[in-house]
C-alpha cells in the first residue's frame, strides 16, 4: 500500500517532536539544511499558522527519520509573523541574511506581498503553503521576470471564487451579497468574486467591508439583507467571520452562507456556534479517514500533537505536502543553491503521493501553482467540524486528483 518511504515512515515512526527551542535557533551549521518557516503563530490567524507549522514539522520528522536530504538533517528556523505585514517583511530579510536554503509558510496575503520581493531578489525558493492571494505567484512569472522563485501549494483566490460562484449557480441562485474584510486578502477576494460572478452571470447586489478586530457587523448585514440577496458571501478570517454569522442569525436572515476557505478555521467554528452550522466553503482537504494517504497523515498528526481535531486541516495538509515537495527538489538538485532548487521544483522527476493529491510535475517554469480546479471541493460546517458538502465529493475523496491542464 505504501510505496513512498516517507508515507510508510508516517505510520512506522513514533514521532517525538523537539519543541520550540530546537526550531527557533538560526545558528550556522554546515551539517544541516536550514529551512525558514514563517506564519502567524499568535493572534486571530494562529489556527492556520499553527496547523501549517505542525504539518511542516511532521514532514520534517519523517524526512529526518530516513536520513534527511542527501545525508543532512533538516533544521526548521521558525518565526511568528503575527499576521503583520511589516513583521513578515523583517522575517524574510532575516531569513535571507541568515542564508536559509529555502522558506515555507505565508498564511496572510498582505504578509506575502510584503515578503516575496526579498526571497526573489536573494534567489531563495519560497513555498507558499496557505495564502491564496493570486498575485503572489504571478508577480515574477514570465514574462514579468526571467526567473520566479515563488511557488505555492494552496489554491488561488481565483479558484476559490470560481468554486463559490459555481456552487451558487448549482443551487439555482441568481444574486448574492458579499462582505469582505479590509485587508489585502479581503481586497483580492472581493475582486476575484466580482470577476467570477460577472463571468457566470451572477449579480452581486451588495458589497460591504469590515475591519480586523470588528465584533459587530450588524449594520452591514442589515444593508445586505435589504438588497434582497439570495445568499451571503463572506471573505475574511475566523473571528470576524464568526461575528458576521452571529449578526446574520440575529437578523433572522435565512439565506445560504458561503465564503472563503477560512470558514474551516477552528476559531470560526467555535465562536460562531450554531450560527456557523451549514456555512459552505472551498477546501483542498477534509479531515476524514477516506483514503490511505489521509489515514497515515491524520494518525501521525494525532499521535504527535495529541489532538483528534486539527484547528485548520487544510493548512496542515498543505504545509505537510509543501515540505515534502521541497525535500524532493533539494534531493534532486543535490545542492543547496537556490537556483538549482528552483529548477528542480520546475522539473520534478519524482511523483509524490501527498495527502491532498498525487503530485506529478506540479510546477513548471510558467506555472508555479500546484493546485488546479479539480482539486478544490465544497465543504460545510456540520456538527462542529468540517465535512463534505456533497456526497459525490465524499465518494471521490479517496480518488487521485491529478493536476489538470490549464
Amino acid at each position: 500500500m505504501w510505496k513512498n518511504p516517507l508515507c510508510r515512515a508516517a505510520l512506522l515512526c513514533a514521532f517525538s517532536l523537539i519543541q520550540s527551542g530546537a526550531y527557533a535557533q538560526a545558528s550556522v551549521d554546515n551539517d544541516v539544511i536550514r529551512i525558514g518557516v514563517s506564519g502567524p503563530f499568535s493572534g486571530g490567524s494562529s489556527p492556520m499558522g499553527e496547523s501549517m507549522r505542525n504539518g511542516i514539522r511532521l514532514a520534517v520528522e519523517e524526512i529526518n527519520s530516513i536520513g534527511g536530504i542527501n545525508g543532512k538533517k533538516v533544521q526548521l528556523i521558525e518565526r511568528d509573523d503575527q499576521a503583520k505585514n511589516d513583521v513578515g517583511a523583517k522575517i524574510a530579510e532575516e531569513f535571507v541574511q541568515s542564508k536559509v536554503v529555502a522558506a515555507i509558510g505565508i498564511v496572510n496575503t498582505g504578509v506575502g506581498l510584503a515578503s516575496i520581493d526579498a526571497y526573489q531578489k536573494a534567489k531563495i525558493p519560497l513555498m507558499i503553503a496557505v495564502s491564496t492571494g493570486t498575485s503572489l505567484t504571478r508577480k515574477y512569472a514570465p514574462p514579468a521576470a526571467p526567473e520566479n522563485y515563488i511557488f505555492r501549494i494552496s489554491p488561488t483566490l481565483d479558484l476559490e471564487a470560481k468554486t463559490l460562484v459555481a456552487d451558487l449557480k448549482r443551487r439555482g441562485l441568481t444574486n448574492a451579497a458579499i462582505l469582505a474584510d479590509s485587508t489585502a486578502y479581503g481586497d483580492a477576494g472581493l475582486k476575484a468574486f466580482l470577476e467570477q460572478s460577472k463571468l457566470a452571470g451572477l449579480k452581486v447586489v451588495a458589497e460591504e467591508r469590515f475591519n480586523i478586530g470588528d465584533t459587530d457587523m450588524s449594520p452591514q448585514v442589515k444593508r445586505a439583507k435589504a438588497s434582497n440577496a439570495e445568499a451571503l458571501v463572506l471573505w475574511g478570517i475566523g473571528p470576524e467571520l464568526a461575528a458576521v454569522a452571529k449578526n446574520k442569525e440575529a437578523e433572522g436572515w435565512k439565506v445560504p452562507l458561503l465564503g472563503s476557505w477560512t470558514f474551516s478555521m477552528g476559531n470560526f467554528i467555535e465562536l460562531s456556534g450554531k450560527a456557523g452550522e451549514g456555512a459552505l466553503m472551498p477546501q483542498t482537504f477534509i479531515q476524514d479517514l477516506g483514503s490511505a494517504s489521509k489515514n497515515g497523515f491524520l494518525l501521525a498528526y494525532q499521535r504527535s500533537f495529541k489532538t483528534s481535531l486539527i484547528p485548520s486541516p487544510m493548512s496542515a495538509a498543505q504545509g505537510y505536502d509543501g515540505m515534502h515537495l521541497l525535500y524532493l527538489a533539494i534531493r534532486q538538485a543535490n545542492s543547496t543553491d537556490g537556483t538549482k532548487i528552483k529548477e528542480a521544483l520546475e522539473n520534478l522527476n519524482s511523483r509524490y503521493q501527498g495527502v491532498i493529491t498525487s503530485y506529478s510535475k506540479p510546477f513548471s517554469k510558467q506555472d508555479h501553482d500546484a493546485i488546479t480546479q479539480n482539486m478544490v471541493l465544497m465543504a460545510t460546517v456540520a456538527k462542529g467540524r468540517v465535512d463534505y458538502a456533497y456526497s459525490d465529493d465524499k465518494k471521490r475523496g479517496a480518488l487521485l486528483r491529478l493536476k489538470a491542464q490549464r
